[in-house]
């Protein structure tokens, strides 16, 4: 057996230096964000609310004026009337329910608002969160140098490289195109948030791993549960912001106006039924993945305790998530189980996701109790 390779302190030194590095950087794409969403310009929103509450209803009259106008020309002069070319009505907006359950209605025109200046201060926080991404990747890299091995041995580990694949699956989204730079002033929240803890409560010095976890399933199982853990938290935020929207298109609906703030906000951002899609298309990619997951896990328990299966504490979290995602995606395939209540469900998928992280590691001691904290 050969001996463990010693920890190279300068850079485990490193790592800590560009992870703080990191911290920062997101703060000031944090508050770039938050100019973003202020600077933006607020004439732009309204078309949420022109739908649902016909407030916009005043071009109809000249829609209903234009087409009797061209009924009695057809009337008078028959065919002959229209030989100057082919006239064009406005139709006005129907109003319908999408298969989710929420009404067709438009996009918001996103943080900016649609102008150039809040669209400048979106760019500033999307080009800080590239180098916040680069750097926070940088000091993930330098740990695992440091001790030669990956760098998912503790919560610590974890909890920096989750943060590292939250951001860049957020980032890949924005290069293929995908409108979702709604997503980046909560996305940036929370990764300062997750940093915050692991860097405080949960930060274990660089060092050699327990015996279990030296097997080359560490880099197979570990790494597929980040990702997945990592792209069920963007379709988390996609849902829960589809709850909020949801609720401010029904207030719209019956009339009730909700007040500025909401407004302001939530006009904003994709039409429910987008986030809506959004949500239920990540959830549904991924799936498969964190199915994969639990079996390489297993496979993996079978290598190193003779077992592939013992209702381990983490085992059993692993798999009431795994049925809470399935009941989801299947609630969403049935015709009473569309909208809020199957949002809500996905929800508490991901709440399922957290504890099996979080809540066991911490509190429930298993053969899975490597937080080191």
């Amino acid at each position: 057996m050969t001996l463990a390779a010693a920890t190279n302190e300068n850079l485990a030194h490193i790592s800590n230096v560009l992870i703080y590095s990191s911290m920062a950087v997101y703060t000031l794409a944090f508050f770039a964000h938050i100019a973003e969403w202020v600077f933006g310009s607020r004439s732009k929103v309204g078309r949420t609310a022109a739908a649902l509450t016909g407030a916009g209803s005043a071009a109809a009259p000249s829609v209903t004026v234009r087409v009797k106008q061209q009924k009695g020309a057809r009337s008078s002069s028959g065919a002959g009337a229209c030989t100057g070319g082919t006239a064009v009505l406005d139709k006005p907006k129907v109003i319908t329910r999408s298969a989710a359950g929420t009404r067709d209605v438009p996009d918001g025109p996103g943080a900016a608002g649609g102008t150039e200046k809040g669209d400048l201060y979106g760019r500033i926080a999307v080009s800080l969160t590239v180098l916040a991404f680069l750097v926070e990747a940088g000091g993930v890299v330098a740990r695992a140098m440091s001790v030669q091995r990956a760098p998912w041995g503790n919560m610590y580990e974890f909890s920096i490289t989750f943060s590292t694949v939250a951001v860049g699956a957020y980032l890949g989204f924005l290069l293929a195109k995908k409108n979702v730079r709604w997503m980046g002033l909560l996305l940036v929240t929370t990764v300062l948030l997750d940093l915050g803890i692991a860097t405080t409560w949960l930060y274990t010095d660089s060092d050699q791993l327990v015996p279990a976890l030296h097997s080359y399933w560490l880099w197979i199982h570990v790494s597929t549960a980040i990702f997945c853990g990592a792209v069920f938290y963007l379709g988390a935020v996609g849902t829960l912001l589809y709850l909020f929207r949801d609720s401010y298109e029904n207030k719209l609906a019956r009339g009730v106006k909700p007040g500025s703030f909401a407004t302001s906000v939530l006009e904003r951002l994709p039409a429910a039924t987008s986030l809506d899609k959004f949500s239920y298309r990540i959830n549904a990619a991924v799936f498969p993945l964190w199915t994969f997951t639990i079996i390489a896990g297993a496979i993996w328990a079978g290598d190193a305790w003779g077992r592939y299966w013992g209702w381990d504490p983490k085992e059993v979290w692993s798999f009431i998530t795994w049925v809470a995602y399935a009941c989801y995606l299947h609630a969403r395939a049935t015709a009473g189980w569309k909208g809020r209540k199957a949002a809500t469900l996905a929800l508490i998928a991901f709440g399922c996701w957290l504890f099996n992280y979080y809540g066991v590691n911490i509190f429930v001691t298993g053969k899975h109790s490597y937080a080191g904290v």
